[in-house]
């Protein structure tokens, strides 16, 4: 069997990075796990080709040379997944359709012409549609129907498909699942809230697999909770403090996390003694109130300005996720968030408009209470609410375009990165000192020269970079790296208030429509009933 698996595009995000990724010429920031963890659990007899479509685009030798098109995507790459399963069924192809996006919404695909679906997770409902294809079934829906399976049974993903020169960053995944409960959260559903983690070995296998494909770059640690089973990520991470020695540290990691991390002194040593350089944080809203709706508790048992310090002092750099939209919500959520992101110096705040995904604890009270929209939902992080919230959505519009405008302007950006590296512990673990690349040169020159000479932040910027060189030199790598980011930002922002802004025209139209329609349908009603 020939199997092509294709990722879909993303839109344009808040983590594209496409100016950065231009400067260290690669193409995307992470690669598509989910596909070649599949390939690797396929028969290994079959034959197999990725494409993913952040990289390149399909070749028609590609196209003429499969049998069967396997895609994979999570809910904001919807528009091209769809595609993707027109074109492969116009060629004529069989379609298999998994993944997150399939998963929560099925009907999508299937109505797009999917032949096969293959949901849940892949260890239990691959098998079963192998078993399909061998008997000649034509067609299938394939579920777990509740069953999570042993991640220690998962085999090393098939890294060997990947045109790893694309790609800045590599992808693993240590555990599945997630301990708590927050009302908005997919991952729970998806995945279940007891977090499942693969073998410290198992996982080290999968780390030779990389180096032994020459792989020296940064590592993600998928998982969606790093820190969901505190016993087992420690004895990994003691496992993997030796693998980092003895291999001269080959790789810098970073992950996401709940912020209970900043409880766990010991952990967080571990981490940073593994070359764990940076960690997310989903801490959504400063409000006490918003975090106790949505029931996101581990965010209310302690100061989350005082967890956020801890952290970064430890020698992780924050990166931090912050959503605005929330029912109950005071007027000013936006103000609060930028007052609590500069208090906290987090360079990196992920700022999104809620969004209730299909399946979560938020999607089945909304859809109770008759408040979900029939838009659906397309995971974009630039996009109005897919409810109605509880204050005027222009309210909230305005506010997210202040505040996430706000955060980004260059010069206050550019603060927050030289505070939070002033306060940062160095890296203990050293690799070889060796002579920069051509294309991290080039790189470093470039941003240089943006930031140090043609923009008007330039005397801020030289101002923080000998800061750095005099009080905290051990980090100016990693800070310069950040400083960086400002050729992502500076873009993006004007790109979020313009889609931000055309689609609250476009609300406020079919609002002035429904009230226009309205007093009709209620004559009709009155006429019939007279």
């Amino acid at each position: 069997m020939r199997v092509l698996l294709l990722y879909p595009q993303f839109p344009k995000t808040f983590w594209s990075f496409e100016k950065i990724l231009e400067l260290v010429d690669r193409k995307v920031l992470l690669p598509p796990l989910g596909l070649v963890t599949v390939a690797a659990i396929l028969p290994q007899e079959w034959e197999f080709k990725l494409v993913d479509r952040n990289v390149r685009d399909v070749t028609e030798e590609e196209w003429e040379w499969a049998e069967l098109v396997v895609l994979s995507a999570m809910i904001v790459q919807k528009q091209d997944l769809l595609a993707l399963i027109g074109e492969a069924h116009k060629r004529g192809k069989k379609v298999a359709v998994g993944g997150p996006y399939a998963t929560s919404v099925p009907k999508d695909p299937l109505e797009a012409g999917a032949d096969y679906l293959i949901l849940d997770e892949g260890e239990i409902t691959l098998p079963l549609f192998v078993e399909a294809i061998q008997k000649g079934e034509s067609q299938g829906i394939f579920r777990s129907n509740g069953e999570k399976p042993d991640v220690t049974e998962t085999p090393i993903p098939r890294f060997d498909l990947l045109e790893l020169d694309a790609y800045d960053s590599m992808s693993v995944q240590f555990s599945r699942g997630c301990p708590f409960q927050c009302e908005f959260c997919d991952i729970i559903v998806l995945y279940g809230r007891k977090p499942r983690t693969k073998a410290p070995q198992q996982l080290l296998a999968e780390l030779d697999c990389l180096y032994e494909l020459g792989w020296r770059r940064a590592v993600f640690m998928v998982d969606d909770n790093f820190i969901g089973n505190k016993r087992n990520v420690k004895l990994m991470l003691h496992e993997l403090k030796g693998w980092m020695a003895e291999h001269q540290y080959p790789f810098s990691f970073n992950t996401e996390a709940s912020i209970d991390l900043a409880q766990d002194t010991e952990l967080m040593e571990l981490m940073v003694e593994c070359n764990f350089n940076a960690v997310f944080l989903g801490i959504e809203t400063p409000d006490a109130d918003s975090l106790q709706l949505t029931k996101k508790y581990q965010n209310t048992r302690d100061s989350l300005v005082d967890s956020v310090w801890a952290i970064n002092k430890t020698g992780l750099r924050v990166m931090a996720g912050f959503i605005i939209g929330f029912d109950g919500e005071r007027t000013g959520a936006g103000d609060r968030i930028i007052e609590f992101v500069e208090q906290t110096a987090i360079p990196t705040a992920l700022f999104g408009i809620l969004q209730a995904l299909p399946n979560t604890a938020l999607w089945h009270r909304l859809d109770k209470e008759g408040r979900l929209l029939k838009n659906g939902v397309d995971g974009d992080q630039m996009a109005l609410m897919n409810f109605i919230p509880t204050r005027p959505v222009e309210e909230i519009a305005n506010e997210y375009i202040h505040a996430f405008c706000t955060l980004y302007e260059p010069s206050r950006f550019l603060d927050r990165v030289y505070r939070h590296f002033l306060q940062m512990a160095p890296s203990p673990c050293q690799a070889p000192a060796q002579l920069p690349n051509p294309i991290d040169l080039r790189a470093l020159v470039t941003i240089v020269w943006r930031q140090g000479f043609k923009r008007n932040t330039r005397w801020k910027f030289w101002h923080h970079l000998l800061g750095i060189f005099k009080h905290n030199p051990g980090v100016w790598e990693h800070y310069l790296t950040v400083c960086a980011h400002a050729e992502h930002f500076i873009e993006f922002r004007q790109l979020v208030r313009e889609q931000i802004e055309a689609e609250l025209v476009e609300y406020q139209q079919v609002e002035a429509q429904n009230q226009v329609e309205a007093p009709k349908e209620q004559e009709q009603v009155l006429a019939k009933t007279a």
